[in-house]
């Protein structure tokens, strides 16, 4: 007679399994080895190239920062034309200019657009100014908002009121904590009177109204009020 077939637990179906898969995955590895060591290597490679270009960017961070901060002495004095273009001298100055072609993609070299974009606004060069603001494109909160800002004031001075408002609503509520919020809503909202559009101004005057006041928007929001009614 044939001996009674064992009925395996779950546990030994398990083992079984798992021993029957790592048969299988040897048996690819050692008839298709050299494919294999090709993926590796290439997975290695791509994890060496993230690693270096990580180190990279990181070092390139750190040299424009310390190029913002030796041009920044130039941009606090109002010397914004030596600011954009630099200062000859021992040691050399490098420019926001040249810093934000070098160094543009950094989160420095970010920063460094907007230092560019407010000497350009200062000097009456609004066009060049808007080109930076536009090109904003870093992570921190406030120079966001200024990015935003320096695009309304640009049309605000091209007299498209429509779009100062727009972008000055914007640059108030990238976040509630930048100290400029109630000045971008008060100009969102005159922007928004100049169009007619009153609702929308009453509803940005409200906010300052009721959250800021302390703020020097909020000792001028209740003439707005006056002329709305």
């Amino acid at each position: 007679m044939l001996a009674q077939k064992k009925k395996l637990s779950k546990k030994e179906i398990k083992q079984d399994r798992l021993v029957e898969l790592y048969y299988k995955v040897s048996d690819y590895v050692t008839t298709n080895s050299r494919t294999v060591l090709i993926a590796i290597g290439i997975f290695l490679g791509l994890v060496a190239l993230a690693y270096f270009y990580y180190n990279y960017r990181s070092s390139k961070n750190l040299e424009a920062g310390e190029l913002l901060s030796k041009v920044m002495e130039l941009y606090d004095s109002g010397s914004y034309l030596e600011a954009i273009e630099g200062k000859q001298g021992t040691p050399r100055i490098k420019g926001l200019k040249e810093i934000v072609n070098e160094f543009g993609s950094t989160e420095n070299g970010e920063t460094a657009k907007i230092y560019l974009a407010n000497s350009y606004a200062f000097l009456g060069q609004y066009d060049k100014a808007l080109k930076y603001y536009e090109d904003y494109n870093g992570k921190n909160d406030f120079l966001k908002a200024t990015a935003l800002a320096g695009q309304a004031a640009y049309y605000a001075v091209k007299e498209d009121y429509a779009k100062a408002a727009k972008f000055y609503k914007q640059a108030a509520f990238v976040n509630d904590v930048n100290p400029n919020r109630p000045d971008y809503l008060l100009q969102a909202g005159i922007n928004f009177m100049k169009i007619n559009k009153k609702d929308e101004a009453k509803e940005l005057f409200q906010i300052i109204k009721d959250n800021y006041k302390a703020s020097n928007a909020h000792a001028q929001v209740d003439r707005y009020f006056l002329e709305l009614n």
